[in-house]
């Protein structure tokens, strides 16, 4: 990896650990993680690390730790084993990247057993790393999401840091989502030539590779739009198809875009599909424009699930009110997840934690069908970056339950729902920072409209 030296990233890593440093009167040990091998030693997966550790670090070093004390930084970590540049090249040493993140100090990777005293840790995710940390600590770790003691103080400390981005990450943010926008419009414009879903998400993600950036996640990019992680790509692209493209870059530095958009593989949407698509504009445009400071981010779910019932009402679908049908949980037939998340360092940021970054202390996920999968129940602050993505599905599983069945007979007006068979998926995506005054849509290149998309297919 080649360093630059940036003065600003060195100066905003100091403030992040000094800051650090106000929440918590003890030290912290974050580790970095290693790289995964598959089928045998040297064939690695791509390395990514502890998004906790880059935080504070601010590249992504493989196999170190960090250990942070009153605003301080210790880095631990080896120099590159002789015979390494053989196969990847000059690698920096570890004074160099000491100085680079602003380190105060450095030391091998040997000698972090003489500095775990009356330390706090955020267990990390791969398996190898986090058996390290329980040897080394000599206590029962369980995971990132049921900390306890000093474990829990050091993990809501750095919840209140990473909940409310500073300049440099949005600067990161702001480009993530840049590229994951190009990178959209790419995938809309191969439409025209491409007979596999794999050939939209080749498109998509080669512009995300262009610009040296990896996916945020695997990529969704599929004409089965109700299958709401469908990761295969092998369906072929047929007229009457919607397809839907849930795509994001994340830049070397770790940070996250998170974008979706739904249209046809013929370039025209039907009319039934224009009807559900207006109908999912409307929800995610409503709740764009109430975003504020100050707002629960639960009430922006609900003025989705109830801006979609009353849609689907006035189309013939559902029968009532739309706030009868929102507490009947009537409107989750067709849209069961969450409006949206975090978006930071992770897509669905600090989500390792559990709840504990997602909710407010002394909530919890409701139990009621829909609304268990709402991921973010905190009211919204200036600086937060979230994510509103609602939308529309026929999931067979869900629509074809004898229970909802009998459940909803009333309420859903089957038949009619019937004459909208090719709409199997729409969800509109876009990330959304919190501002003093309201919003900025990062992602507001990217359009929305059935006009403005239909002439990009077409482009």
């Amino acid at each position: 990896m080649l360093f630059t030296p940036s003065p600003l990233l060195i100066d905003t890593l100091r403030q992040r650990r000094k800051k650090l440093s106000y929440l918590i009167d003890f030290p912290a040990l974050l580790w970095s993680g290693c790289a995964v091998s598959r089928n045998f030693p040297a064939n690695i997966y791509s390395f990514r690390a502890s998004s906790h550790f880059l935080y504070f670090a601010g590249f992504p070093l493989e196999n170190a730790a960090i250990r942070l004390d009153q605003g301080r930084l210790e880095l631990f970590m080896d120099d590159p084993p002789e015979g390494s540049t053989l196969w990847h090249g000059e690698m920096p040493q570890r004074n160099q990247i000491a100085e680079f993140i602003g380190a105060d100090a450095h030391y091998s990777l040997k000698e972090l057993s003489n500095y775990l005293q009356d330390a706090a840790t955020i267990v990390v995710q791969d398996p190898i790393t986090a058996s390290e940390q329980r040897q080394l600590l000599n206590c029962p770790l369980v995971s990132a999401s049921e900390p306890k003691g000093i474990d829990l103080e050091l993990t809501n400390a750095i919840i209140t840091l990473r909940l409310i981005h500073d300049e440099v990450a949005l600067n990161e943010l702001r480009q993530a989502a840049e590229v994951s926008v190009e990178a959209h419009k790419a995938g809309i414009k191969a439409t025209k030539t491409a007979q596999l879903e794999a050939q939209i998400r080749a498109a998509m993600e080669g512009v995300i590779i262009s610009h040296n950036m990896t996916c945020s996640y695997n990529s969704i990019v599929t004409v089965q739009g109700e299958v709401l992680h469908n990761n295969h790509y092998h369906h072929p692209l047929k007229t009457g198809d919607l397809l839907l493209a849930d795509v994001g870059a994340e830049t070397e530095m770790g940070w996250a875009a998170d974008i979706t958009r739904t249209w046809p593989v013929s370039g025209t949407f039907s009319s039934t599909q224009r009807d559900i698509y207006q109908v999912v504009l409307k929800a995610h445009d409503i709740c764009i424009d109430s975003i504020r400071p100050g707002i629960e981010y639960e009430d922006i779910h609900r003025m989705a699930a109830t801006v979609i019932a009353e849609g689907l009402v006035e189309l013939g679908i559902l029968n009532g009110s739309p706030e009868d049908l929102v507490e009947q949980d009537a409107h989750a037939l067709f849209f069961p997840h969450g409006i949206g998340h975090l978006l930071g360092l992770d897509v669905h940021d600090m989500e390792d934690l559990g709840d504990l970054a997602g909710y407010e202390p002394g909530r919890v996920r409701s139990q009621r069908f829909g609304w268990c999968f709402l991921r973010l129940n905190r009211p919204l602050q200036p600086g937060m970056l979230v994510t509103i993505e609602p939308g529309f599905y026929q999931v067979p599983a869900i629509l074809n339950n004898s229970e909802n069945r009998e459940k909803y007979q009333k309420q859903v007006n089957w038949e009619r729902l019937e004459q909208f068979a090719d709409v199997r998926g729409i969800r509109i995506e876009d990330d959304i920072l919190v501002t003093e005054k309201g919003t900025e849509i990062l992602t507001k290149n990217l359009p929305t409209s059935i006009e403005e998309i239909e002439a990009l297919i077409q482009q």
